[in-house]
């Protein structure tokens, strides 16, 4: 049993390097302090792992076919595109703000979207990221099978999504932490945010793409 959830960790490290992921964590981390990185991938991860657990589930007693699989593939696509034309439209119309303040004799940034500054942002970006999670878990089912088929004759328990999940969760935490210090040293100024943004738009624009005609 050891053994099964330590190969179930390990394919959730190397599944969480798809840049399908990456990106997705990047597009939402961008602008956020330690605290709410941290709270996004977590959410991310588990949305992640909970959905691979309710379809491989699924996928146990129906068969069902490669072509019907790969449209896993299309909605993790479809979400990274969705996602890239969003910030790319945000940038374009001008609705990514930045605001500075001192507090506690330190220097604060706020970045949000939309006109007016909007403290339900981070509430909406939190679950946000949850839901993006359970759709592009969709995309990880046929590597999940596979290597269930490996262990325990495919059978999928709580218990292995939840090494799975664990691993996903340390890359996400570990990127996080890379974008935080992104967020720390290149986000001082609105003019840097919004090439930021428009960065990652464009970046999953060709993740997105390059997945559908993968």
């Amino acid at each position: 049993m050891e053994l099964s959830l330590l190969v179930v960790f390990w394919y959730g490290l190397l599944h969480a390097f798809g840049p399908d992921h990456l990106t997705a964590i990047a597009d939402f981390s961008i602008g956020k302090n330690k605290s709410k990185t941290l709270r996004i991938t977590a959410l991310f991860a588990i949305g992640h792992g909970l959905s691979l657990f309710l379809f491989a589930k699924v996928l146990q007693s129906i068969d069902i076919s490669e072509n019907v699989l790969a449209y896993g593939d299309i909605i993790s696509a479809a979400v990274i595109i969705i996602m890239g034309m969003y910030l790319l439209y945000m940038v374009a119309t001008s609705r990514i703000q930045l605001r500075k303040h001192i507090h506690d004799d330190k220097e604060h940034i706020h970045i949000w979207f939309g006109k007016s500054h909007e403290h339900n942002d981070d509430n909406m970006a939190k679950t946000s990221s949850l839901t993006l999670g359970l759709l592009m878990g969709a995309g990880g089912v046929r590597g999940m099978l596979i290597t269930l088929g490996a262990v325990q004759g495919g059978m999928v328990d709580f218990t292995m999504v939840t090494a799975f999940t664990l691993g996903v969760m340390l890359v996400f935490g570990a990127f996080g932490m890379v974008m935080l210090y992104v967020n720390q040293n290149f986000l001082g100024n609105l003019t840097n945010v919004r090439r930021t943004f428009a960065t990652a738009g464009v970046i999953s624009l060709i993740v997105g793409t390059n997945i559908l005609i993968g």
